[in-house]
């Protein structure tokens, strides 16, 4: 898997790289194959304006994907809020890196697919990363 970190309107800051392998194990257990994903992480206000611009949504989230996938080869952009994940760490009392991971994965799941719309969807998500997050 060719990956890319990128950092824009906040400092960088480390995480655990563990968490490519969980995402390379989702790619195979999804049967898709490792392609190019750029994870960009982000403030709140850069991810809004990208939510606006290309979405039409004027709200803040978590994390927003664009799938770039083509014949099952899993490929990608997964914007990421840091503030959001911060704020939902607290929310769910739960440790930033694993709020941070666990939208990680919820992004790649994204391009593997899955949706989360519709009640059933949401929680076939959760049971997913849920599952990926082992």
């Amino acid at each position: 898997m060719n990956k890319n970190i990128f950092f824009e309107k906040i400092d960088p800051f480390d995480f655990n790289p563990g968490i490519f392998s969980k995402i390379e194990n989702l790619i195979q257990n999804e049967n898709k194959t490792k392609g190019d994903l750029s994870f960009i992480f982000c403030s709140d206000d850069y991810l809004l304006d990208i939510n606006k611009k290309y979405l039409n949504h004027d709200f803040y989230t978590d994390v927003i994907t664009f799938d770039y996938s083509e014949n099952n080869i899993l490929s990608g952009d997964v914007f990421i809020s840091i503030d959001r994940v911060k704020e939902n760490a607290g929310t769910f009392n739960v440790p930033f890196e694993e709020e941070l991971q666990r939208v990680m994965i919820h992004g790649v799941l994204h391009l593997a697919g899955y949706k989360d719309k519709t009640d059933k969807e949401k929680k076939q998500m959760t049971d997913k990363e849920n599952f990926y997050l082992k």
